[in-house]
């Protein structure tokens, strides 16, 4: 049975006033929350399973998703406390309702018509991301992609990470090593991002990447969201 991971713990604070009463992933686009349009996508992949990390009004989650079934699924919240863990934590924080193979995982706050039925069940080495053109407000991109389909942190010409990869949960298992004595690695949980994770294993080349040169919004501000709501056909 696939898995999937939500990541949906941010604060929001770039969307405010937005969300100081509503999680940036229930706030709603072409008439439904944004994480609704990602739990409809899994499903009809095929994906049985899923975790939503949480955080901020965590509460309002379930209260608005409930346990999944309408959608076919099971969902189970994994609660980080009142301070976001990061994206590398909040999986470390998952990782124990996430089961022993491969799992999706995908930001709560992007909009995509990435097809997640197309996501590979085993990822080319420890991960593999979904990268897209660069939008106008990140020219700078993130990783590289190479012929052979590996991600770099060096190189050029540079892509940017969608929010949405296939994971391995031993990408976890030297996390300490890979950010060092960062701020937050010695709370309890930690805190820490992803990123560092994903630049030491693309230093020995276990990260793949593919090129999604499709629709993708990453919906970061006010302004964004009501593009999004405009271009979406309405669910009302």
């Amino acid at each position: 049975m696939r898995h999937a991971l939500i990541f949906a713990a941010g604060l929001g604070e770039r969307m405010r006033p937005l969300t100081e009463n509503t999680p940036k992933p229930l706030l709603e686009a072409g008439g439904k929350p944004l994480i609704v349009w990602h739990l409809e996508k899994l499903a009809a992949a095929g994906v049985h399973y899923v975790v939503i990390n949480t955080s901020h009004l965590a509460g309002q989650f379930p209260e608005a998703l409930g346990d999944g079934s309408r959608w076919g699924l099971r969902i189970r919240y994994a609660y980080e406390g009142t301070v976001p863990l990061e994206t590398g934590g909040g999986m470390l924080n998952a990782l124990p309702l996430l089961g022993e193979a491969p799992f999706i995982a995908v930001n709560g706050d992007i909009h995509s018509d990435v097809d997640y039925a197309a996501l590979p069940l085993e990822p080319q080495g420890l991960a593999q991301l979904v990268m897209v053109e660069n939008p106008a407000h990140h020219p700078q991109g993130d990783f590289a992609l190479d012929a052979q389909s590996h991600l770099h942190d060096e190189g050029m010409p540079r892509l940017t990470f969608s929010g949405i990869g296939v994971y391995r949960r031993e990408l976890l298992e030297h996390w300490r090593a890979a950010i060092g004595d960062a701020a937050g690695a010695d709370d309890t949980p930690p805190r820490f991002k992803l990123a560092p994770l994903l630049r030491a294993a693309m230093a020995r080349g276990q990260i793949g990447g593919t090129h999604h040169r499709g629709a993708w919004t990453d919906v970061g501000t006010p302004a964004r969201l009501a593009e999004l709501d405009q271009r979406l056909p309405r669910h009302d």
